[in-house]
């Protein structure tokens, strides 16, 4: 117990002299309630809330800068004894502090956070004097010049086992004495400087070198009026506030400074003067027929379409704005000609006798699927990027062509379709009846047995077959095109019975329209 009192009068007499130091920095006292948490740091719950015990505090504030302050809390309150204690009882603890607090913003602002940390003696009924090692956080709320909300939660770490807890408090401080803004400084003689001479210390003075009044803030007012000459548009004649320390001699709420007929009441459009005088909102000093007020070149003749400005292909857009000042066009294609009337510049636009968009660069996107027409291979059909615009061929059906290249047979020598090539003749005419956007083409190839003349002919006849069945089942005759290649155009080898009959195939290639 004795310890713990020679650490309190120790704290007192920091505080002290910490007070003692500057009289120009504010002092505080503070009052909080107190949650005490030592169940949490001992094995319990944080949110168990009913386990928080009760306490209060009451404590001193020294602002060491503007920013720094010293914190001196001496606190009570009733906790439950350590597991370890008979019957678990509860037991009165007294705590002393000292804390320093570094404030993030100065306290004239609205909200104060801050952190803080520092060291403090508790004694408690059962049990011995402990030291423990606060750090936390905390904000105040300004009330009033002087008085803060204050919320403040610290973890205490004990020195000694289990004395760890943690504390929370919600409470008041209230500032004292004046602040180093409200108490003018004295030179090294203890003189208050005032070089103007009219009472109010250099430092409170807003004009220090002019003597002023107290009630002006130390400002002169030349003309009475109780405006400060530095705020008076007016200072050598008495005015009213509303009109920035002029007078307003006619009443018709135009100050004289700026009314041009100050003794006749008039109106703000007539700069002050009576309306029989002449109408300046008419007044055109170009001569091109816009008032001056309308006209956006007052000073060069010009026409009404452009609002007075020139426009020497009378397109209504101002030479200034126009891209195409001598080729008559329109606003929305800054002045030059849009012959399809979509706001994109002939000289600009990639589709200019049909109407689209900027973004595409005056081409439309007949089908919408975010390729221009300019550039899609099907432009009435939605399709992708990567078949530049057209639909996308399935995989199965890329397959099926493939398989069609041996699949369709004809008796040796001959043009004539063997039974079994009908099937896949027409899975094609499926394909195609599933892509509507596609042409085909259909090439006949031979290997190199027998002559390549006959090869020839042999080739566009198979290919020409084909085509007339393609036809028959109602295929469009002109989404069909058909050539014969004979053996020019070869797969494999000729050498052997595989490559040969690799060669020998008919092509079926579907091609954009």
């Amino acid at each position: 117990m004795k310890k713990f009192f020679g650490f309190i009068c120790l704290l007192m007499l920091v505080g002290n002299q910490l007070a003692g130091q500057n009289p120009a920095y504010k002092t505080g006292i503070v009052f909080k309630k107190l949650f005490l948490d030592y169940q949490t740091t001992n094995g319990g719950k944080f949110t168990n809330f009913k386990d928080y015990r009760h306490g209060a505090e009451i404590g001193l504030q020294r602002m060491l800068t503007d920013k720094v302050a010293l914190h001196v809390p001496l606190r009570y309150g009733v906790v439950d004894s350590h597991l370890d204690s008979i019957n678990c009882i509860k037991k009165s603890i007294y705590s002393l502090d000292a804390q320093l607090q570094y404030q993030f913003t100065t306290n004239n602002r609205r909200i104060v956070p801050y952190v803080l940390a520092g060291v403090g003696g508790v004694i408690e009924d059962e049990g011995e004097f402990n030291l423990q090692i606060p750090a936390g956080l905390g904000f105040y709320i300004r009330l009033a010049p002087k008085a803060y909300i204050n919320w403040q939660s610290e973890f205490r770490y004990g020195l000694k086992e289990k004395r760890s807890n943690l504390q929370h408090g919600i409470g008041f401080i209230y500032l004292l004495g004046k602040s180093a803004d409200e108490t003018p400084k004295a030179d090294t003689m203890g003189n208050i400087k005032d070089t103007d001479m009219d009472g109010i210390a250099d430092e409170l003075d807003l004009c220090p070198n002019a003597f002023g009044s107290k009630d002006l803030n130390g400002c002169p007012d030349r003309d009475g009026d109780k405006i400060p000459d530095y705020l008076d548009k007016c200072p050598e004649t008495k005015g009213l506030s509303e009109m920035g320390g002029c007078p307003d001699s006619d009443g018709d709420g135009i100050s004289d400074n700026e009314d041009e007929c100050p003794k006749e009441a008039g109106t703000a459009d007539n700069k002050g003067c009576p309306k029989q005088m002449e109408d300046i909102s008419k007044k055109d000093s170009d001569g091109d027929g816009v008032a001056d007020k309308d006209d956006k070149c007052p000073n060069l003749k010009g026409t009404v379409s452009a609002m007075g400005c020139p426009d020497r292909d009378g397109d209504g857009v101002e030479d200034s704005a126009d891209k195409c000042p001598d080729s008559k066009g329109s606003l929305g294609s800054m002045g030059c000609p849009d012959r399809d009337s979509d706001g994109v510049a002939d000289f600009e636009d990639k589709c200019p006798d049909k109407p689209g968009l900027r973004i595409y660069y005056g081409c439309p996107d007949t089908d919408g699927d975010g390729i221009d027409d300019s550039r899609d291979k099907c432009p009435d059909t939605a399709g992708s990027v990567a078949s530049d615009g057209c639909p996308e061929i399935r995989k199965e059906d890329r397959k099926t062509l493939e398989i069609a290249m041996q699949a369709v047979q004809f008796q040796t020598g001959s043009a004539v379709l063997k039974q079994e090539s009908n099937v896949v003749l027409n899975q094609i005419v499926d394909i195609l009846e599933r892509y509507p956007s596609f042409n085909m083409t259909i090439s006949g190839h031979t290997d190199n047995t027998g002559s390549a003349p006959a090869n020839q002919t042999l080739s566009e006849r198979r290919a020409k077959t084909c085509y007339d069945y393609l036809v028959a089942r109602g295929i469009a005759p002109d989404r069909l095109s058909h050539a014969g290649y004979g053996e020019s155009r070869p797969i494999s080898t000729n050498e052997t019975e595989k490559g040969r009959s690799l060669n020998r195939r008919v092509e079926f290639n579907l091609v954009p329209r």
